[in-house]
């Protein structure tokens, strides 16, 4: 499977001030509204909104929703990423915003796959286990140089389960492909 949409610089252009426009109204207490979304983005998809400080990962919010607008989703997981990743402290003010950088996945739909369906560098993965469950991006596995029996395991620690977990019977597995883009497209 292919992602299948296309993003043009112009709509990742759009979808970054968005992001970025929704943190700043959030941190002045001011109601974002989106206006004039184009046509090309008038579609319904999951997506990931991250915040990187300093190159490090300061927050990253997502989901793979196919009932909501993307440029509307954009707006509301920057907003979570900013201010809801639990892992974090909230951003603290405009000129910390200032110093973040964004970047925004936006998901194809989740296929149910076996492990050895996943394509390291185009796929991400989904590992859900009863109540557990744990997303890793595409890019996570390129960013450390992951093999794929690698990424299966740190996808199930993230889901809060046994490395190995991947290989037993009763875990559901899904891959997505991602469209990745970060604001170092506009220098």
């Amino acid at each position: 499977m292919n992602v299948d949409f296309r993003l043009t610089k112009k709509d990742k252009i759009f979808l970054l001030k968005v992001a970025r426009e929704s943190i700043q109204s959030k941190l002045n207490d001011i109601c974002f509204n989106v206006q004039n979304i184009p046509d090309s983005l008038k579609f319904n998809s999951g997506c990931f909104v991250t915040l990187h400080l300093d190159g490090m990962l300061r927050g990253c919010i997502g989901n793979f929703r196919e009932d909501v607008n993307i440029v509307e989703n954009v707006a509301e997981m920057a907003v979570n990423a900013a201010f809801n990743d639990p892992r974090f402290p909230a951003v603290a003010d405009i000129d910390e915003l200032r110093q973040c950088e964004i970047e925004i996945s936006v998901l194809s739909p989740m296929i149910p796959c076996s492990p050895e369906d996943i394509v390291v560098g185009r796929d991400g993965i989904y590992i859900r286990k009863g109540y557990y469950s744990g997303v890793l991006l595409p890019q996570v596995a390129t960013e450390h140089n992951f093999d794929r029996e690698t990424f299966l395991t740190h996808t199930c620690y993230k889901a809060g389960l046994s490395g190995d977990c991947w290989k037993q019977p009763d875990v559901k597995i899904y891959r997505f492909e991602a469209v990745v883009f970060s604001e170092d497209i506009l220098h």
